[in-house]
């Protein structure tokens, strides 16, 4: 019988480089919201191998289920305080702050198609949310919090690659939540001098991302149908392995010169969707060019696609030393051959909003 390999998880290429964060997290308490998500539950990961203690907060629900954190390894867990409760309740944020030294603010509601269906929720959860968090942080005297804003605040770009001082652009319910976000942190920093920090990352990928994005639900129908559905596929992006946006998060969190700071991360490699898809089919030895069947509900409304991102990060580069060590082609492999394990996890078919 052949032994199934597992391929390497993000968290074995999480890869050193010269920065303040060595050794920062061992013995800190630090809080993560949205730790059940993809991004949230590689970061609770990560901490934990740095000798961190992780609250890590995942949204209450009747199963008590804990998203992504449900595969980490029971040693993880062990070192893993788990609380259910809701982002925006304030008496819920407030006990989970007590005693923290760093928190990554990670839970939001990040679906832009919903975002169109439910506007008021977006509101709710990602501005009131964070509010909460800054208020909660400023009465408990916080050392650190970082925000996590996200490349869709810009908009369709206007120049590239794309800077901090890129104008912001409300495409969508669900960037125009976020920029009220961002601007939240920021006020906080200039009118109370809180230590706040907001993390801009462009589109991360990786193994446990839901299907409602690109890669994930092209990967899923890939291994299962002999058709793929898509939408544009002219949209261009600057995509990061999770592990690289992990690290960004550990650099912004351990540096005081961070504070008051935005900073991108991202690769400022530019790609297709089309070029992704590419890539994949080569991987998996499809043919290049498969039965695409165009999915009008997977498409935005015109003056809400944002055609064109991609990053300049060398404010990261300069202030933390950080920068993408995972190439695309590494990363989509490495996704690839986890979500094979993994498929049966995935709706194969229909349309995620």
């Amino acid at each position: 019988m052949m032994m199934m390999v597992m391929p390497p998880t993000p968290a074995d290429l999480l890869r050193p480089f010269p920065h303040e964060w060595d050794g920062f997290y061992k013995g800190k308490t630090v809080v993560v919201t949205g730790a059940g998500g993809f991004i949230g539950s590689h970061l609770v990961e990560a901490l934990v191998r740095l000798g961190a203690t992780v609250k890590a907060l995942v949204r209450y629900n009747s199963g008590s289920l804990w998203g992504h954190l449900e595969h980490l390894p029971t040693e993880t867990l062990a070192h893993v305080q788990v609380v259910s409760g809701d982002i925006t309740d304030a008496s819920c944020v407030r006990t989970l702050l007590k005693g923290s030294d760093v928190v990554f603010h990670l839970a939001a509601l990040i679906g832009i198609p919903y975002s169109y269906v439910a506007p008021q929720h977006y509101v709710n959860v990602n501005i009131q949310g964070t509010l909460n968090v800054l208020e909660m942080g400023r009465l408990l005297e916080t050392p650190k919090i970082v925000h996590t804003s996200t490349s869709e605040t810009y908009g369709t770009a206007k120049f590239t690659p794309i800077t901090e001082a890129h104008p912001l652009q409300g495409q969508s319910p669900y960037s125009a939540s976020k920029i009220g976000a961002d601007a939240l942190v920021e006020s906080y920093f200039r009118s109370f001098g809180s230590p706040v920090a907001i993390i801009r990352p462009f589109n991360t990928y990786g193994p446990r991302q839901s299907a409602r994005a690109f890669i994930p639900t092209v990967i899923s129908q890939l291994l299962t149908q002999p058709n793929i559905q898509v939408g544009t596929l002219d949209t261009v992006r600057d995509l990061n392995f999770v592990t690289d946006t992990v690290a960004g998060f550990l650099a912004i969190g351990a540096s005081k010169k961070t504070n008051g700071q935005v900073l991108n991360i991202g690769s400022g490699r530019a790609v297709s969707m089309r070029d992704v898809l590419k890539i994949l089919l080569e991987l998996e030895g499809r043919p290049l060019f498969p039965v695409l069947e165009l999915s009008q509900e997977r498409i935005r409304p015109e003056a809400s696609e944002v055609f064109l991102l991609q990053a300049d990060a060398t404010k990261a580069k300069t202030l933390l030393g950080w920068e993408s060590t995972v190439s695309l082609e590494e990363g989509l492999a490495l996704t690839l051959e986890s979500m094979k394990l993994q498929v049966d996890h995935y709706r194969k078919t229909g349309y995620h909003i």
